[in-house]
C-alpha cells in the first residue's frame, strides 16, 4: 500500500535510494561489528562514516557544490534524515551532518572564515561544537553571562558554557557571549569561531545522557582573541541573536525528519514482531489493544511526515516559518516518543531488555522533545503566531 507521502518523496526518489543502498551496504556491516550494549559510537569510526558520506555527496548536501557540498535543495537533505532515521542503524545518522557539522552560522562568516572553516565541516574534515546554553539559561538561551569585552580591535572572553556536544572531538568552537564594547551597556551577543586549543579555553566537566551520549562543560578565563574570530566580521558584532533564529526552522525540520524516521522504524519492527509472536492461541497481532497501539501510532506517524515535507516544501519555495517549523518538530518529537513507547510495550519485556533496539530508542528519543528547543518553547511560537501572546 502507498503511503499518500510517497507523493512529496518522489522527485528525489532516486537520491533517497542511492542513500538508502548505501547504508544497507556499507554501514550495516559496520553497525553489526559495534557491541550490542555499546550505546557510542568510537570517534574513529563516527570519522570514518562522515568522510566516506561527504566522498559520496550525501554528507551536508544542502552546501554549495564549491565548498564540498551538493547543492541538493531542502526538501532532499530532510529526506535523508527521515531515511537514515527509518534505518534502524546507528550509523546512518552519522552519514548526514548534525551538531558536529558545518553550521549555518558560518554561512555568515567572511570569506576566510568560509574557507578556514566551514569548508573542512562541509566536507567531513573537520568537526565543530556550538557553545551557547548556561548554566541559568537553558530554553531563554541568550540570557547570556558570558561576556565578550572589546579591547582595541580585539575581544576577551570569560564564562561557563554547559550541554556542549562533541567538545571533547571537535576541532572549533562557535561560542556564543554577551557583548560589551565599552562604550555602555551590553549590546546583544556575538559569535566567535575559536579554535579548541586557544589559550583560557578549556572543557570541564563530563556529563552522560540517558543514551549516552557525553556532554560536557566549556570553560573560557581570559580567551583573548583577534577581530578575525568574530563570525561574519565587524557586521557579525550583536548580530549572533538575528544569525542563530535564521538557522532554527532548518535545524527544527531536520530534527523533525529525524523523528519521523524513527517512528517509522519503530512502527515496522512492532507490526513485525505482532505479527509472528504468539500468544493464547493466536499471534498477538489479532488483539484489539495491540492494534490500538500500531494503528495509532500508522496515522500519526503518517500525518507527521506529510507535515514536515509540506515546511521542507516551502523553505525551497522561499518561505522560512518558524511557527511551521514549530509546528513541524513539535508534531514529530512527541509522536516519536509515544510511537517508540507503543512498540516497546507491544514487544513486552523483550523491547525492555538491554541490548533491543526499541530499549536504546527509548532512551534516545527522549531527547528529541529537548533540542532544538523545547516542546514548549515550540507551542509558544506557535501561540504568538495565532495572536495568542
Amino acid at each position: 500500500m502507498t503511503a499518500p507521502s510517497a507523493v512529496l518523496e518522489d522527485g528525489h526518489r532516486e537520491l533517497v535510494d542511492a542513500f538508502e543502498s548505501f547504508v544497507r551496504r556499507e554501514l550495516v556491516p559496520l553497525a553489526a561489528e559495534l557491541p550490542e550494549t555499546a550505546d557510542q559510537v568510537p570517534a574513529d569510526l563516527r570519522t570514518y562514516v562522515r568522510k566516506r558520506s561527504a566522498a559520496l555527496g550525501f554528507y551536508a548536501g544542502d552546501y554549495p557544490e564549491e565548498l564540498g557540498g551538493a547543492d541538493m535543495p531542502f526538501t532532499a537533505v530532510v529526506l535523508l534524515h527521515h531515511a537514515a532515521g527509518r534505518s534502524g542503524c546507528v550509523l546512518a545518522p552519522y552519514a548526514l551532518a548534525g551538531s558536529d557539522g558545518p553550521s549555518p552560522l558560518l554561512r555568515h562568516g567572511t570569506p576566510e572564515q568560509i574557507e578556514r572553516h566551514l569548508v573542512p565541516l562541509v566536507r567531513g574534515e573537520q568537526t565543530r561544537c556550538l557553545a551557547l546554553t548556561e548554566p541559568h539559561a537553558g530554553s531563554d538561551a541568550f540570557r547570556l553571562t558570558t561576556t565578550a569585552v572589546r579591547t582595541g580591535d580585539g575581544w576577551v572572553l570569560n564564562g561557563r558554557k554547559t550541554f556542549v556536544s562533541n567538545a571533547e572531538h571537535a576541532g572549533i568552537a562557535l561560542v556564543v557571549a554577551a557583548t560589551d564594547l565599552g562604550d555602555g551597556p551590553t549590546a546583544g551577543a556575538t559569535a566567535f569561531v575559536l579554535p579548541m586549543d586557544q589559550p583560557g579555553l578549556r572543557i570541564g566537566q563530563r556529563y552522560e545522557g540517558m543514551s549516552g551520549e557525553p556532554l560536557f562543560e566549556l570553560l573560557l578565563d581570559q580567551v583573548t582573541v583577534g577581530p578575525e574570530a568574530v563570525i561574519g566580521g565587524e557586521e557579525g558584532i550583536a548580530a549572533a541573536t538575528a544569525l542563530a533564529m535564521d538557522s532554527l526552522s532548518r535545524g527544527r525540520l531536520v530534527v523533525a525528519a529525524m523523528c519521523n524516521g524513527i517512528s517509522e522504524y519503530a512502527l515496522r519492527v512492532g507490526v513485525e514482531y505482532a505479527r509472528e509472536r504468539r500468544a493464547f492461541g493466536k499471534v498477538i497481532g489479532e488483539y484489539q489493544h495491540v492494534q490500538e497501539h500500531l494503528v495509532a501510532t500508522r496515522a500519526e506517524v503518517e500525518a507527521s511526515k506529510l507535515l514536515t515535507l509540506a515546511c521542507a516544501r516551502l523553505v525551497d519555495e522561499g518561505t522560512e516559518s518558524p511557527e511551521n517549523a514549530a509546528l513541524a518538530k513539535l508534531t514529530a518529537s512527541e509522536t516519536a516518543v509515544r510511537a517508540v513507547d507503543r512498540s516497546l510495550q507491544v514487544h513486552g519485556a523483550t523491547g525492555w531488555v538491554r541490548g533491543h533496539p526499541l530499549e536504546f530508542l527509548y532512551r534516545y528519543v527522549r531527547m528529541t522533545t529537548i533540542i532544538e528547543g523545547t516542546s514548549e518553547v515550540q507551542k509558544v511560537i506557535i501561540a504568538r503566531s495565532m495572536g495568542l501572546n
